[in-house]
């Protein structure tokens, strides 16, 4: 890759750990550094699309994720009645091309373990509890001192570092991240084995009850409210909050209300959403994933386009011989309509629920499911 030699990547997520991988891999000298101080990832499960899976199978991570969590093709609708009754089982689309699975269902942390060693096996230095003091740049580089004292020049710097990127605001970049108004419970528990697939429950104390399995032997579930402060409930609370929601749900609800006795595997989030508008530059630092495009998870798309960032970007550079301003206007130039596409419609899908309007979901995923079957 002619146009950099040396690139910082900031932040160690999945669009992180994927553009150091792609880059690395053509031999471009990579550091990839994490505030944190080691690789783990907020919450329980989550389910990646076909389009995340086919940027996996060009990371060469697929067949390692696939062992690790749980493919899936059907989505299963049940009523929040007594019986749980089977109210229809729909096939979900092949986002990803016929030869992939429609979505998977993994453990976070599994996920974020397999993408950061990849990074590392392509050549990627990863640095942890690191973070940037300043960032100084010029039209051939950028100078960053970080919090330890160490200073290096780059020839890019791609920050890749989620919803509250401290490199946004050190670009002094204003976004908006909004609460969308639910609060969603997510609990790690073991997979009842007639749980094969993804299952969602419409109704209730709940706007959306579901799981989804992750493994052989364990699966996320979720449960929707309106968004409130839940922080003021003690670990005991929590559990028994949890288990009053899920006892309105029955069917394999009924197994794994039973399991739910660990608050150290309940998670409570707000969904937020926020899009910056082009360009997602500012001189040779280009903002990815998170930091420029988040939204709530009704479309299970968030990880997708992130990784998409990724691919997308490390593609765009490969076609040039140097990095310059065109170059980044014409990538978020490129990204806008897919991923705005994604996150009006993830918004639009939580406002029908939250105002109690039936809107056409079935016709929005369908529409959401073709446009992102095709490359990005």
């Amino acid at each position: 890759m002619p146009s950099v030699d040396r690139v910082l990547v900031v932040g160690a997520g999945s669009a992180g750990a994927a553009v150091a991988t792609l880059l690395a891999d053509t031999g471009v000298s990579v550091d990839l550094i994490e505030a944190k101080s080691d690789i783990s990832a907020l919450g329980s499960g989550i389910t990646l699309q076909g389009n995340a899976l086919r940027v996996l199978d060009r990371l060469g991570v697929l067949d390692a994720c696939l062992a690790e969590g749980w493919a899936g093709d059907a989505l299963v609708l049940r009523a929040p009645d007594a019986e749980a009754t089977v109210l229809a089982e729909l096939a979900e689309h092949r986002s990803g091309g016929p030869d992939l699975p429609a979505s998977m269902g993994m453990y976070r942390p599994d996920l974020a373990r397999i993408l950061v060693a990849r990074a590392q096996r392509a050549g990627a230095k990863l640095r942890l509890s690191t973070t940037i003091d300043s960032l100084r740049q010029d039209d051939t580089g950028v100078d960053v001192r970080f919090a330890d004292g160490y200073a290096a020049r780059y020839d890019l710097v791609v920050a890749a570092d989620g919803v509250r990127s401290a490199t946004r605001r050190l670009l002094e970049i204003p976004l908006e991240t909004r609460s969308v108004g639910m609060g969603v419970w997510r609990v790690f528990a073991p997979r009842p084995r007639e749980v094969l697939g993804s299952q969602a429950y419409y109704g209730g104390p709940c706007y959306t009850a579901g799981y989804t399995p992750t493994s052989e032997s364990m699966l996320y579930a979720f449960l929707t409210e309106d968004a409130q402060d839940r922080t003021v409930l003690s670990p005991q609370q929590t559990v028994e909050t949890v288990r009053e929601l899920i006892a309105a749900y029955h069917g394999p609800w009924d197994e794994i209300r039973a399991s739910v006795t660990d608050p150290a595997r309940i998670h409570y989030t707000w969904t937020e959403a926020h899009l910056l508008a082009a360009p997602w530059h500012r001189g040779r630092v280009v903002l990815i994933g998170d930091a420029v495009h988040t939204c709530p998870p009704t479309l299970a798309q968030g990880a997708a386009m992130a990784l998409e960032d990724a691919a997308v970007l490390v593609e765009m550079l490969a076609t040039v011989d140097n990095v310059d301003e065109d170059l980044l206007t014409r990538f978020a130039e490129r990204r806008l309509p897919r991923v705005e596409a994604v996150v009006d419609a993830s918004v639009q899908i939580a406002r029908w629920q939250l105002d109690g309007i039936d809107g056409d979901v079935p016709g929005l995923m369908g529409r959401i499911a073709a446009m992102t079957s095709e490359e990005p």
